[in-house]
């Protein structure tokens, strides 16, 4: 177990003192332009130094708050100097206004710029005119400027009607021009009549909620948007108009004055709004148009300008790990401050009566309230409590605003990890005992850092990244999901989407071993070495100091050491092949470690990534649970007879086809033909479905069959091809033409040289092929095979994939056959790899019997069993070579 206990804070790449840092002069004010230099070639050359003396103050460490008022006041004072030699100081009763981050001071180097341009009254044509000049040059000059040009009523009326114009008045600032005009807005605009305060915080409410839905509610996705993701820069600022609107207070100090802030809490938002204000300035510098999303094509280049050190990946892994620790904790204030604005400051009429819950804790409406604010320093493991009773009380939904203020302040003043205090993981244990543990108790937990505050090594996966497009999650978020996930298989709602494990979860007898086993699978991940070896020997160490005998604590240990074998041995093995069966299920010993294995594998895989599961996956995993659990009441020492399995799928298909009335006799002379394996690999009715078509056809000219009903969740495709090299290299490039992929192959030939291929393939989005499709996909690959092979076209890869590098490599699996070579092959995902592979084996006289396809983000992970003309495993010198080939094939290090 990890003995420190991590600080809430991350430690931020040093910078020299600034009293040791030389900064470069700052261009010249605007204000000082001559006449001559306001034409469109002078003043971008001055827009072009500006920005250039913005990147290298920044590069040399002045701090990006005083570089964006940098910019802010550049361009008021550009503003105000356009304002003046355009004449507009002689209109009367018109203004300049700043709106939106503009009229909040805040422009990064490539901020928007919102104008309002306001008047009294309508603008004759020739003042039109005018403006429309002004902002033409504006444009010129490259800046992305907002602009509008309103009467004082219509602005009024348009914020009325729309709540974004209302924010961005909320936040006006006059540039130049007519100062009582712009005090006239500012009356109306903070008058009762002007969207009141509820009624602006209610709105505000719903318009964050929306915003974050848009990000799946957490700001741990692996791409995030600086602004616009839950925690960032929107967050604060939410909190800002809400203040704004209500108190009229303009900074974080002002909400201090009245008592909507704390002086630590201010210091906390400023600090978290300085780390993401860098990053903004960064990102910024780094891009030729305005964006605040942070792809991973941009992370290193930001990272790097942020001097965050480090092999490879390590600077980015490292940056996000900074801000998405940041995030969280914007988000907790901005989640604490407005439910304390809500119940405390907009509180219409009486509150209600607190009602007891026992002697610490109260209920105030539906949220849980502490009675002595003393508590959760006094006794620490009442912060362990408070979750215990939101389990076992459903009508709490959440932990009132000052609770959350003590809990905070209780938390950070801990002098050991609560898990080290004994009464709490006695509580600790009866919440993972209790239904609704993790809706109630451990994801309120996790957003409260109490996990953290729990058990140090949570600290260290908070906000860890894994810099990938396999996993759309930090590992703590992701570890939440697949929490979120088991606790959905108790719930019947949840059958139609996964019916195993809604089956078999109810039967576990200690569903809290496999919560805690979930808590650990991925806690080691970072450290380096097999986080999960790594794993469960934290977990180990943590199920006994949690009292769990010595049973439970070595199934929770295995559970974590062994979360992926299930998923492997589906996805990248051959579980056809019965030895693989009886491996995976000496591993597995026992149905109810099986029972808990299935149930982890699907929640892991499902909170990976949202588009990962699908109805192929689903397919494997069943298939695997109901293989190994039939070994295991067979018993270890009892292997199934193959040949009377090959016997059982004949007579069954042929009962099938006996209702169509088939020519037996030609059928047995097809049958005749093929080797046993095609019948151990084949269900009764693919095997009836390939005779049917076969009976019919000219068996001397290719056939393809395109299956109407999903196969294992894809779609199947039968091959019927006189044999010849490069057959699996053609039908594979064919379908990537098409946009297909193969996710499994069998290769058959019979004893007449014809192919009898089956592939399994799904669309892009995981579903099986769409029937439109069917036709020009079967006319497509019939065509194909009557012609030359021909090599792909090389293809660029996807721009996400351009960033990724994955090392070639192939390796060689143990196999219990001299018949058969089991080549694992990892690398690079890329347009037409699979006919680039089948085009090394056909180059090296090897045939291919099966395949296994898996793509894990950018990375695929394929499994292939070869022959050499022989029909024998491949010897060492042929196993160099192909690794060879296989290598110059594909590493992406040598191509493009």
């Amino acid at each position: 177990m990890i003995e420190h206990f991590p600080s809430e804070k991350s430690p931020q790449p040093e910078l020299p003192p600034e009293s040791l840092r030389a900064f470069p002069v700052q261009p010249a004010s605007p204000l000082r332009y001559p006449d001559d230099d306001l034409n469109r070639q002078s003043l971008k050359q001055h827009m072009e130094q500006f920005q250039l003396w913005l990147a290298e103050a920044f590069n040399s460490g002045q701090r990006a708050e005083e570089l964006v008022d940098a910019r802010s006041l550049f361009i008021d004072q550009l503003l105000q100097r356009l304002w003046t030699f355009y004449g507009f100081d002689d209109i009367a009763e018109t203004a300049m206004v700043a709106v939106g981050g503009y009229g909040r001071g805040e422009l990064h180097p490539l901020s928007d710029i919102d104008v309002l341009v306001l008047s009294q009254r309508r603008l004759n044509d020739e003042q039109a005119q005018r403006i429309g000049e002004l902002i033409t040059l504006l444009w010129d000059l490259k800046l992305e400027v907002g602009h509008s040009v309103r009467t004082l009523e219509e602005c009024l009326l348009e914020g009325l009607a729309d709540l974004t114009v209302a924010t961005n008045m909320i936040e006006s600032r006059l540039i130049c021009g007519d100062v009582a005009l712009f005090l006239s807005m500012q009356k109306h605009v903070f008058s009762d009549g002007f969207w009141p305060s509820p009624t602006f915080f209610r709105a505000k409410i719903d318009e964050q909620n929306e915003r974050h839905q848009r990000y799946h509610g957490t700001s741990y996705n692996l791409e995030p948007d600086i602004k616009s993701s839950p925690g960032g820069l929107r967050d604060i600022h939410t909190i800002l108009w809400v203040a704004r609107r209500h108190f009229g207070a303009t900074s974080l100090d002002e909400m201090v004055a009245f008592g909507f802030l704390s002086k630590a809490e201010r210091n906390e938002l400023i600090e978290c709004q300085s780390f993401l204000w860098r990053i903004r300035f960064a990102l910024h510098l780094v891009l030729p148009r305005y964006d605040n999303r942070l792809l991973f094509d941009r992370q290193l280049n930001v990272a790097q300008l942020l001097q965050y050190q480090g092999e490879g990946n390590e600077p980015v892994e490292r940056m996000m790990k900074d801000f998405y620790r940041m995030t969280r904790r914007v988000g907790e204030l901005n989640h604490m401050l407005l439910q304390l604005f809500d119940e405390a400051i907009l509180a219409i009429g009486p509150n209600e009566k607190p009602r007891p819950l026992d002697e610490h804790f109260q209920l105030r409406g539906d949220l849980i309230d502490l009675r002595d604010e003393t508590l959760f320093t006094r006794r620490p493991e009442t912060i362990i409590s408070m979750f215990y009773l939101m389990v076992r009380h459903r009508e709490i939904k959440g932990i009132y605003s000052t609770t959350v203020r003590l809990l905070r302040h209780g938390r950070r003043h801990l002098k050991t990890p609560l898990c080290m205090i004994p009464e709490a993981r006695d509580i600790f244990m009866a919440i993972l005992r209790h239904p609704g543990a993790v809706s109630r108790a451990l994801v309120p937990m996790h957003r409260h850092s109490v996990l953290w505050a729990y058990m140090p090594q949570w600290g260290l996966i908070v906000g860890q990244m894994q810099f990938d497009l396999f996993h759309a999650y930090t590992v703590d978020e992701h570890t939440i999901r697949v929490l979120q996930k088991l606790e959905s298989f108790a719930d019947e709602a949840t059958r139609p989407r996964h019916p195993l494990c809604v089956e078999l979860y109810p039967r576990l007898p200690q569903p809290e071993l496999l919560l805690m086993a979930a808590l650990f699978h991925d806690i080691a991940k970072g450290r380096g070495g097999d986080h999960s070896i790594l794993g469960a020997q934290d977990v180990l160490e943590f199920a006994e100091l949690h009292g769990l005998n010595s049973r439970e604590t070595q199934l929770v240990a295995w559970l974590v050491r062994c979360h992926l074998l299930m998923s492997v041995t589906a996805q990248r093995r051959d579980i056809q092949d019965t030895n693989e069966i009886q491996q995976f299920a000496a591993e597995v010993q026992s149905e109810n470690r099986l029972r808990y294995l299935v149930n982890l594998t699907v929640a892991d895989i499902c909170a990976t990534n949202e588009t990962l599961w699908n109805s192929w996956k689903q397919s494997l995993i069943r298939e695997l649970y109901f293989a190994t659990e039939k070994q295991l009441r067979r018993g270890m020492q009892n292997t199934p007879d193959l040949r009377e399995r090959v016997r059982h799928h004949r007579l069954q298909a042929l009962a099938l086809l006996r209702m169509d009335n088939i020519d037996e006799e030609a059928l047995h002379r097809i049958w005749s033909r093929c080797r046993a394996d095609y019948f151990l690999r084949h269900s009764p009715n693919q095997l009836a479905w390939h005779a049917r078509h076969l009976l019919e056809h000219d068996s001397t000219k290719p056939l393809v069959l395109v299956s109407r009903q999903a196969t294992r969740g894809g779609t199947e495709i039968f091959i019927w091809s006189p044999d010849r090299p490069y057959l699996f290299a053609t039908v594979a490039g064919e379908l990537d033409r098409r946009n297909l992929s193969i996710h499994d192959a069998q290769i058959f030939t019979n004893r007449d040289g014809m192919a009898m291929d089956t592939f399994i393939v799904l669309e892009p989005d995981g579903s099986p092929l769409a029937q439109d499709r069917h036709e020009a996909i079967r006319y497509a690959l019939e065509q194909s095979m009557t012609q030359a092979y021909q090599p792909p076209r090389a293809r660029r890869p996807s721009s996400k994939l351009r960033h990724f590098s994955v090392p070639t490599e192939v390796s060689f699996l143990p196999t219990h056959t001299d018949r058969r070579t089991y080549m694992e092959l990892v690398a690079l995902d890329q347009p037409g790899l699979l006919a680039r592979v089948g085009e090394v084996f056909s180059d090296l006289g090897l045939s291919l019997h099966g395949a296994r396809i898996s793509t894990i983000g950018e990375r695929v992970e394929d499994l292939f069993i070869l022959a050499n003309g022989e029909r024998r495993a491949l010897d060492k010198k042929a196993r160099q070579e192909l690794q060879r080939r296989l290598t110059e094939a594909l590493n992406p290090g040598d191509k493009m």
